[in-house]
């Protein structure tokens, strides 16, 4: 178990989409613990893999009590109910933009057992599901907004203090038979 780096806005494996786990071994166990204690460790909401660098579809969540994981998530929605409200990532410390998501969400997939996990979520909880998964596909919840509030969005990171700063590197993978390392 360990806590790792969180990558930061402009490191490529941000954009990158995620390989799909086929594997369930004590690696990915292991994966999911240091997942959970560096989320932990940084008091977020919730953190996929390529976040540390491990180009895998995985990520773990915490939400109103709520802890979990799930490997190679698919989302389905089961209406058009919208939400738009701050939301934050861990990759962007300290910065929060008004985001258009949707209220409720079904995420299907596995526990790290291999098992199938089915996760019913609506409000700050789906909202979480969907910010995860779209990390896996490499989509950064910035490009889910308008022209506007992107510029602003843009603007206030581009002002943040770490921004423009090198993401630690991980040398050596902690996980080197579970997908890509970047």
């Amino acid at each position: 178990m360990a806590v790792l780096p969180v990558r930061l806005l402009g490191d490529p494996v941000l954009t990158q989409p995620a390989d799909e786990v086929t594997t369930f071994d004590k690696e990915l166990h292991r994966l999911v613990r240091d997942l959970t204690d560096t989320l932990e460790d940084e008091q977020g909401a919730g953190l996929a893999a390529p976040q540390l660098g491990i180009g895998l579809r995985v990520f773990v969540y915490h939400v109103e009590g709520t802890r979990g994981h799930l490997v190679n998530p698919v989302l389905r929605f089961p209406d058009e109910d919208e939400q738009d409200g701050p939301e934050g990532c861990l990759s962007m410390p300290g910065l929060y933009f008004d985001t258009k998501r949707r209220m409720n969400v079904v995420a299907k997939g596995y526990s790290r057992h291999g098992d199938p996990v089915q996760i019913v979520g609506s409000g700050y909880l789906a909202r979480c599901l969907q910010h995860e998964t779209d990390h896996l596909d490499g989509v950064l919840f910035i490009d889910r907004m308008d022209t506007e509030r992107r510029k602003a969005a843009m603007k206030a990171i581009r002002a943040a203090e770490w921004y423009g700063q090198p993401t630690p590197r991980v040398e050596i993978s902690p996980h080197p038979i579970l997908g890509r390392l970047r």
